[in-house]
């Protein structure tokens, strides 16, 4: 009896480790995931302001400065504030475009857009920015980016998307 305790000891050590080390390769076989752009990985700046249709589009344009892939995904958050960085009325709502996931490698840029009326098309405006006030999706880290816009009538934010 001796013997066939120590062999069915010897099989099940052996099962043991070879089911280890499947996992193990399972594991190793798993896609990394990317970690999200922080506010640091980032220089945020805007585009050149686009009137069509009685409306007013901006792009906000997310560079990776970092030297890692990353990405974003979602809304960035949107404000436009005063001269002395008080925010002026609701932040931008978004838009019904849909969500997808954007890598940001090393150099590359992305981008949303931020839109509102023109002042013909809806007259009641808030007064005058001085700043807009970004944070990018997922941050808790405003940054600002001086700009004068009048927000008349909508003020929506699409998702980030692949530039261009």
């Amino acid at each position: 009896m001796i013997p066939r305790t120590r062999t069915a000891a010897l099989t099940a050590a052996a099962l043991l480790t070879a089911a280890t080390a499947v996992g193990a390769t399972h594991s190793a076989q798993a896609a990394p995931l990317t970690p999200t752009c922080t506010a640091a990985d980032l220089r945020l700046s805007l585009g050149q302001e686009e009137d069509a249709a009685g409306s007013i589009f901006i792009p906000v344009n997310f560079t990776n400065t970092s030297t890692h892939v990353c990405s974003l995904r979602g809304y960035p958050g949107v404000s436009v504030l005063d001269a002395g960085h008080q925010q002026i009325g609701s932040p931008a709502t978004r838009s019904s475009s849909p969500v997808t996931t954007v890598t940001v490698g090393p150099g590359q840029t992305v981008s949303a857009t931020i839109r509102t009326n023109n002042a013909t098309v809806a007259p009641a405006c808030r007064p005058l920015s001085d700043y807009f006030g970004i944070y990018p999706p997922a941050s808790s880290q405003q940054v600002l980016l001086p700009y004068n816009l009048l927000i008349c009538g909508a003020f929506e934010t699409s998702p980030v998307q692949v530039a261009g």
